[in-house]
């Protein structure tokens, strides 16, 4: 009998998986293990998505006769090594299929158990991914230093994906500068409702289990609306295209005070579950650009995030596999302060990004950089413990991707493999993009005194920690000039401030 292994995060059809099957003698198999859910701690709007989008994927397998062994998390089984030593033991297993997994360490543990069992696995190309990752590897190796942006033009050059004959369309690579936008004074316009996908008996099943089951995760479920089928998410897909995407270059890195979504398309968990391809997701963009129905700025801006980002942190995390969760360039050691679990903090941009993070898993890509990710990175938190945050409380979060993006691109603890400078700002960068400091105690123009924000405070305070690493960087040199420029008394009150920070972060300041 030969075993065809289906990870939660691998529900699609177009998958190697799915080539030469013998009904007489391939069985599929899926298993819920607790493990997923709780190391680390899992958002329950995660652990929904992902247990109800495999059992409705697991339903249709078994609608079109195929056999199927699938595992529940009320089995009890804790870990994929539980559960594949007992299926092992309960049947005649010959061989082993599974597509590579997006994890390095659930790899491992999937090779350890079949070769404990004197048996072999045989390990698939993932179709999913637009590129090989030999294609990148071999990329990889004619660089001296990897940008995301020469990646990005390699596949829309071999791809022909928005190019007019060998120049790109319109002119020029990117649009980053029309895509920099902020709300005027009275904020968004009206925006179009996003889809309501009511609740099947499925989800509402796997609902009822984690309430009762895992009740201590972080995470509401009474607002719970993400797509669970490949259906679902076409729907995710086609109001995005219609009614988002073309607003969304314009304000993709705004932000504006209980509107958690705006102009983002909230495909990122569809598509990292593999209901979506990347390339259906990519032409749905290019033809709302040919039919005039979608600004090139807007369509560029989004392609490049899943044609050009995607595909390269999924390449930088194979290329670094062992090494990622050992990074820690800038000997980074405290933990996150408590109001990342609680949103309990009159700050009011940290407020409203935990808040929403809570309430449905969700934050885009500036609230994850530049506000949670930034504050991890300026209060000098063990990326460790900033990545175990970000994959558990992130409803798209999967190691290939969370990883780098994490441990690199947020919190630098990579030295520089994924970007090239640490992504330092001051409260000045969160009032440009959103309405936030307008609603909040402090003052982002401040960097010591009672009033003054803490970003303002620790994005100077880190400068003067790593000013040896700031000032030998060329796009970050110019700040570390302004340091040198403020006077011994400036400084020494914003190192007091950062002192009293360290100490009173997690008390409100109304309290303090």
């Amino acid at each position: 009998m030969r075993l065809n292994i289906i990870l939660g995060d691998q529900l699609n059809w177009n998958s190697l998986l799915w080539q030469d099957v013998d009904k007489a003698t391939d069985i599929f198999w899926m298993a819920e293990v607790a493990q997923a859910s709780l190391q680390p701690a899992s958002n329950k709007n995660r652990t929904v998505i992902f247990l109800s989008a495999m059992r409705h994927f697991a339903k249709e397998i078994e609608k079109k006769a195929f056999d199927v062994i699938y595992y529940r998390i009320t089995d009890g089984f804790n870990s994929f090594s539980e559960v594949l030593t007992h299926t092992f033991h309960q049947h005649d297993i010959t061989e082993i299929r599974c597509v590579l997994p997006g994890d390095y360490l659930v790899m491992q543990e999937i090779e350890h158990v079949v070769k404990q069992h004197r048996l072999k696995i045989d390990w698939l190309e993932d179709k999913h991914f637009i590129a090989k990752r030999s294609e990148f590897s071999q990329w990889l190796k004619q660089r001296k230093k990897p940008t995301m942006e020469y990646w990005y033009r390699h596949l829309r050059e071999s791809r022909h994906i928005l190019m007019e004959q060998d120049k790109p369309t319109g002119g020029q690579w990117n649009f980053d500068k029309s895509n920099r936008q902020s709300f005027a004074k009275h904020g968004p316009d009206p925006i179009k409702e996003n889809p309501n996908y009511s609740v099947d008996d499925i989800t509402q099943d796997v609902i009822d289990i984690v309430e009762k089951h895992f009740s201590q995760l972080p995470g509401k479920l009474d607002t719970f609306n993400w797509p669970v089928t490949r259906r679902q998410a076409l729907i995710q897909l086609r109001h995005f295209i219609d009614h988002y995407l073309p607003s969304f270059g314009d304000y993709q890195d705004a932000m504006w005070t209980d509107q958690p979504f705006l102009y983002h398309a909230r495909l990122s968990a569809s598509l990292n579950l593999k209901l979506l391809d990347p390339l259906e997701v990519i032409d749905a963009a290019k033809e709302a650009y040919q039919k005039n129905k979608a600004p090139l700025n807007a369509v560029e801006g989004f392609i490049r995030q899943i044609l050009g980002w995607r595909e390269y942190v999924r390449g930088l995390y194979w290329a670094h596999r062992k090494d990622w969760l050992q990074f820690n360039a800038l000997d980074a050691k405290r933990d996150l302060p408590e109001f990342y679990w609680t949103a309990d903090t009159d700050m009011h941009c940290l407020h409203q990004a935990i808040k929403q993070i809570i309430d449905y898993g969700y934050g885009h890509h500036i609230q994850r950089l530049m506000v949670t990710g930034l504050f991890a990175l300026l209060w000098q938190v063990a990326p460790k413990h900033v990545h175990q945050w970000y994959l558990g409380m992130y409803v798209d979060a999967v190691s290939w991707v969370e990883v780098p993006n994490t441990l690199g691109m947020s919190q630098y603890a990579d030295g520089g493999i994924v970007g090239s400078k640490p992504y330092i700002a001051s409260g000045a960068y969160i009032n440009r993009m959103s309405n936030y400091c307008q609603h909040c105690p402090f003052d982002p123009k401040q960097a010591s005194g009672d009033k003054a924000c803490p970003f303002t405070t620790l994005y100077w305070y880190f400068i003067d920690q790593h000013n040896d690493l700031i000032s030998h960087n060329p796009r970050l040199a110019m700040q570390a000039k302004n340091w040198e420029k403020k006077s011994h008394t400036e400084q020494h009150a914003i190192r007091e401030r950062a002192a009293w920070l360290f100490q009173h972060i997690d008390k409100k300041h109304k309290d303090t």
